[in-house]
């Protein structure tokens, strides 16, 4: 599958419509700071410098880049279902029992917005699904191996120091990022999976406003 550069632009129509604006407005914010902006939505980061922000998202995303595909013994069942527009959800790993629940009206939604934006050749038919369980993988990694230690480290968030003693700290959202990142290399995207879930928020927006 050939990967677009990064300064390649999806075909948009000839004449500009609302539509044509919203999507190259979304695809005009870079992947970095999209992850930037998710983290500083969450109530734990409330506050921090943007700076150190994007730096946490550029570390998260070169971490789940960098990770090769790994197999389990007894991989994880998936359970296909709607309800996840409702939960802004395209995908949710649980541990107990190991299942993904990929939400089906989400990943239609995803591909939809895919077609009418022009990003298909970001986007591959058939890659939002991939991409949903290549991302749930992830958190399955993190949650039961080293992996989890292993991004504290790359983030090196310090929660203690006393003396030579270190303690690092978890940074909330990481994980998430690790994993978009980690679909995006694996799934062979032009960009990462946030700049969907930015156009699915976007969407849902005006009824949301009804």
């Amino acid at each position: 599958m050939t990967r677009p550069t990064a300064t390649a632009r999806p075909t948009a129509t000839a004449r500009p419509t609302a539509t044509t604006a919203r999507a190259a407005g979304l695809a005009a914010v870079d992947d970095i700071e999209y992850g930037a902006r998710f983290l500083g939505s969450l109530s734990l980061h409330e506050g921090r410098d943007p700076a150190l922000l994007r730096h946490w998202a550029a570390t998260a995303a070169a971490f789940g880049a960098a990770l090769t595909p790994a197999g389990t013994p007894a991989p994880p069942r998936i359970v296909e279902r709607d309800g996840g527009l409702e939960r802004g959800l395209l995908a949710r790993y649980t541990s107990r029992p190991p299942t993904v629940e990929l939400y089906t009206d989400s990943v239609a939604a995803a591909e939809r917005l895919v077609t009418t934006h022009g990003w298909r050749e970001w986007f591959p038919a058939g890659s939002v699904r991939a991409a949903a369980l290549a991302h749930e993988s992830v958190h399955e990694r993190l949650h039961h191996g080293p992996g989890r230690t292993a991004l504290k480290e790359a983030l090196g968030h310090t929660a203690l120091r006393l003396g030579r003693l270190r303690v690092l700290a978890h940074v909330a959202g990481a994980d998430e990022l690790a994993a978009h990142a980690y679909a995006q290399s694996v799934c062979g995207l032009g960009r990462s999976p946030l700049l969907l879930s930015a156009a699915l928020a976007a969407s849902a927006a005006p009824a949301r406003e009804k």
